[in-house]
């Protein structure tokens, strides 16, 4: 489906040109997170998504929708759909021709570098127009940036906030991060509820981390953010099992099922089986023993994902002491894990698996469980490398846009060549999440280089000021490229 992106808004966008007040020319808008309701993880957002907005909708969108069909069928299009939906008669269209006429976006965007963490209430972005006969169109355009942008820099500031979970821990218990790349995975695809959704978000997650079953994510990142995975890795996973792999076989065969995966189809790598099927702890207590010498001598790792039960118990036992367990499920998978291959006690004193074997866990994950987790296994003298969280579904499709309170609203507009800052500040708002900023705003860092953001500004002032906020599209041109390795660097620099 490819909506024209005439009709690519909410109905109300249509009718707000004739109400804003005569002569108008210019309207300017902020994109603001305004509210936090994960901060007990994260004090900011993770800037991310303005270029694919900007090349997908603003230029490939408005192009080959608008600018390159012919003007007659752009038009009839519009005032058929207007016309029947809204029931006006004649549909006004004048603003749409002249559009046409122009021949290019006359929009201007300023925001902040991809991969900035923007603490809330400050502006990542900016939009308003450049030609006076079009101050409809900055406004027009809020509600697809909007539906664009909050899920990419919502999913990506949640896989920030499981990005510093796990180098918390890994510093912990190994001193170091290295690893931490690959231990958060997203399994997120087919519990979103869409391809571009999963695609976006997994996206997003590919600021963070390298593992990840959603393919098109990858694909994603060659197409909008200047990747190659032939020059440098975008994506990465091993293979896998799953049930009905398992089933097939069936629970007579499965000691055997390990075994033939084991020496005939994955003599050597990583390979990740799902345990579970039907007694899992049948298969941690007797099958993976009776299996230790094939797992210890192959060249590679087997992975084994549990996939069922509450967590935490199922990995770090319901007893929580080392040692005090006495059946599998009091010990919990690492421990059983433990006892079965070892492994080393690194040099800060928390036991590491052989490396021949480990295990990840992807059923309802989320940043609490993931710290719990780790907290228990740290507890239990474990470093947090023993495992991978598969993050999916319980953690991305849950957030919305008011996760961080989204909003893009007009600050300033110019009426007859007079500028006037304009704001919001609903007195039934109780917390002031709603109120807005006033007049043209820039970010800075202060003098502790912190984020900051003031508004209050004019055309003039602003003209004076250092501002974070730099332009990034202009009448119908990306005025500045940014790649992933880009966007990764700079979440690494914190």
């Amino acid at each position: 489906m490819n909506t024209p992106v005439t009709l690519l808004a909410d109905f109300y966008k249509l009718s707000h040109r004739e109400q804003y007040p005569a002569k108008t020319e210019y309207v300017y808008s902020v994109l603001t997170p305004r509210s936090n309701e994960r901060a007990q993880f994260s004090q900011h957002v993770v800037v991310f998504g303005i270029q694919y907005y900007i090349k997908e909708y603003l230029i490939r969108r408005f192009n080959e929708g608008f600018f390159q069909k012919p003007k007659r069928q752009v038009i009839a299009d519009y005032q058929r759909f207007v016309k029947h939906s809204l029931g006006l008669d004649p549909v006004p269209v004048a603003h749409l021709e002249a559009l046409h006429d122009l021949g290019y976006l006359p929009i201007k965007i300023s925001a902040l570098a991809e991969g900035t963490r923007a603490p809330i209430r400050v502006p990542v972005l900016t939009i308003e127009n450049t030609h006076p006969d079009f101050f409809w169109l900055s406004s027009y355009l809020e509600t697809a940036m909007l539906n664009t942008l909050w899920l990419p820099m919502t999913s990506a500031t949640v896989a920030d906030g499981y990005r510093r979970i796990l180098e918390s821990f890994s510093l912990q218990t190994t001193g170091g991060v290295e690893g931490v790349d690959f231990q958060a995975h997203d399994f997120g695809m087919r519990g979103m509820s869409s391809e571009m959704t999963s695609t976006v978000s997994g996206a997003a997650h590919l600021l963070s981390f390298l593992g990840s079953d959603t393919i098109p994510a990858g694909c994603f990142h060659e197409e909008y953010y200047e990747a190659d995975c032939e020059k440098a890795p975008i994506i990465m996973s091993i293979p896998a099992t799953e049930h009905s792999v398992m089933c097939a076989y069936g629970e007579d065969s499965e000691q055997e099922l390990f075994r033939h995966l084991l020496t005939d189809v994955y003599p050597k790598g990583f390979v990740s089986v799902v345990s579970d099927s039907w007694d899992f702890w049948r298969v941690v207590g007797e099958y993976l023993p009776a299996l230790k010498s094939v797992i210890l001598e192959r060249e590679g790792r087997l992975v084994i994902r549990p996939d069922s039960g509450v967590p935490e118990d199922i990995l770090c036992g319901t007893v929580q002491e080392f040692g005090k367990g006495q059946t599998p499920e009091e010990k919990g998978l690492i421990e059983c894990l433990w006892d079965t291959f070892g492994g080393q006690v690194n040099d800060l004193g928390y036991k590491v698996l052989d490396p021949s074997i480990g295990a990840i866990y992807g059923d309802s994950i989320t940043l609490e469980r993931a710290q719990l987790i780790l907290e228990r296994l740290a507890a239990k003298g474990f470093a947090s490398s023993n495992v991978v969280f598969g993050i999916g579904s319980r953690s991305y499709q849950s957030m919305t846009r008011d996760s961080f309170g989204f909003a893009l609203k007009a600050t300033s507009v110019v009426i007859d060549g007079q500028e006037k800052a304009i704001f919001k500040a609903p007195k039934t708002d109780k917390g002031g999440t709603k109120k807005s900023q006033k007049g043209r705003v820039r970010v800075y860092r202060d003098d502790q280089g912190q984020l900051t953001y003031e508004d209050g500004h004019t055309r003039e002032s602003l003209a004076g000021c250092d501002n974070l906020l730099l332009p990034v599209f202009e009448n119908g041109r990306l005025l500045r490229r940014t790649c992933l390795e880009d966007i990764r660097q700079l979440l690494k620099n914190k």
